[in-house]
């Protein structure tokens, strides 16, 4: 497992102001000096470990003779990385998955479970959260599902558009979360949103066979031209797991691309939901 500090942006400045560093021809030790800061409070900073005002990262450019354009973007990054985020009155810290879906260009779901949170009713949303082992007040419900709908507003946000590949076994669709009701309703949504363009839906057939992802259901995220690397999550029964080692996303990548092939293709998805939407 990677290093799990810091929001995207906070990783792409670090990253951004060792490259600087090193092509300028500094060590940590030497540019710690020369800015008279400690080089464990440096190297804290360049893995994102810890934030960094304008102010410092003013005089690291100085002293790596940058100017033009390059000055310019990263103050701009610094500002970015330091602006309260919209997700952080519902109290999720920096590790949290929102907090990369946020910034992430493409969500690649496996949905094992349950319908992806990208695609669920509010009233689905409740059910699952009322039958989880965490104990939510009334408020604390509702905030969740407030904040699963503000996520959901990517998937047709032109300025910020969220691309979704999702998997999801039959089973899922099946299953009467919420009852009945509630799952005819999130099937004719499902229906809806299987046909946005920034939607690729497949269903896994009941009985697929054995494949390397039956034990759990699973996430890989891509960035786009953030240049993050891509960052694999993976949900489990006790919580959840981040993964960002090359070796282990790599494998999330090659997994999901095998579950794309035992998959409907999206028409055929389609064609499921529809049928089984009319026999719920």
């Amino acid at each position: 497992m990677g290093n799990r500090n810091g929001t995207v942006r906070q990783r792409i400045l670090g990253r951004r102001l060792r490259r600087l560093r090193e092509n300028a021809g500094h060590t940590l030790e030497a540019a710690a000096a020369a800015l008279e800061i400690s080089a464990s409070r440096l190297a804290r900073i360049e893995t994102a470990q810890q934030g960094v005002d304008v102010h410092v990262v003013k005089s690291m450019l100085d002293l790596y003779d940058i100017g033009g354009d390059r000055w310019t973007q990263t103050l701009q990054l610094v500002r970015e990385a330091r602006q309260k985020a919209w997700w952080r009155r519902y109290g999720l810290g920096d590790t949290s998955y929102v907090v990369f879906e946020a910034d992430a260009a493409l969500v690649q779901e496996y949905a094992t479970g349950f319908v992806p949170g990208l695609l669920q009713l509010p009233d689905y949303a409740r059910a699952l959260f009322d039958a989880s082992a965490v104990v939510r007040t009334h408020e604390q419900r509702e905030a969740e599902v407030e904040l699963r709908l503000i996520r959901q507003r990517r998937l047709t946000d032109p300025d910020n558009l969220l691309e979704l590949n999702a998997i999801v076994d039959e089973a899922v669709l099946r299953n009467p979360v919420g009852g009945v009701e509630v799952l005819r309703a999130q099937l004719a949504h499902l229906i809806e949103a299987a046909q946005l363009p920034s939607v690729t839906f497949q269903v896994l057939p009941a009985r697929p066979g054995a494949h390397a992802s039956l034990a759990s259901g699973f996430y890989v995220l891509s960035f786009g031209d953030l240049g993050e690397p891509d960052m694999a999550y993976v949900e489990h029964a006790l919580g959840a797991t981040h993964l960002e080692g090359e070796q282990d996303v790599g494998l999330a990548r090659i997994q999901f691309d095998q579950l794309r092939t035992l998959a409907l293709r999206p028409v055929d998805s389609l064609a499921l939901l529809r049928d089984i939407a009319a026999a719920t």
